[in-house]
């Protein structure tokens, strides 16, 4: 029986991440994450360490916008050393000194931009403060490789 699957293109779905969002639950992909994310058999995973919103010179904008943008560019950066591409991304820890919904509102703007629709599994975690007293976003990844 032929399924119409070249040898190659089901080789590559073999690899990918799989995104689960149940009809039966909340749908939170309007707010920049999915419910689960599977992972092939035999994957090899990378962990990415939190990424803050420190530039190339260490310096922190006092925007928290802006921190959140530079701390994504720098799990890209991140991506990019391992040679994986954000759609690879099966995991996000997001780690926020003084949520609220103001932040929430960027975060999600920011991860949308970086991972359009496919979207990882996320979880915010709300802290008094983090390593650094300046720091007041952190995000790390779990990573699927080739």
């Amino acid at each position: 029986m032929t399924t119409g699957i070249s040898a190659a293109s089901a080789d590559e779905a073999a690899r990918k991440l799989t995104i689960v969002n149940p009809p039966n639950l909340y749908n939170p992909s309007p707010n920049g994450y999915s419910t689960a994310v599977i992972v092939p058999a035999n994957a090899r995973l990378a962990y990415i360490s939190g990424q803050g919103g420190r530039d190339d010179r260490g310096e922190l904008s006092a925007d928290f916008a802006i921190r959140v943008e530079q701390a994504y560019a720098n799990l890209r950066t991140a991506l990019d050393g391992l040679g994986a591409k954000p759609d690879r991304v099966a995991k996000l820890t997001i780690y926020v000194v003084d949520h609220d919904m103001s932040k929430l509102e960027v975060l999600t703007r920011t991860v949308k931009t970086m991972f359009g629709e496919a979207l990882p599994a996320q979880t915010l975690v709300p802290v008094p403060k983090l390593a650094i007293d300046a720091m007041l976003f952190e995000v790390e990844a779990v990573v699927l490789l080739d």
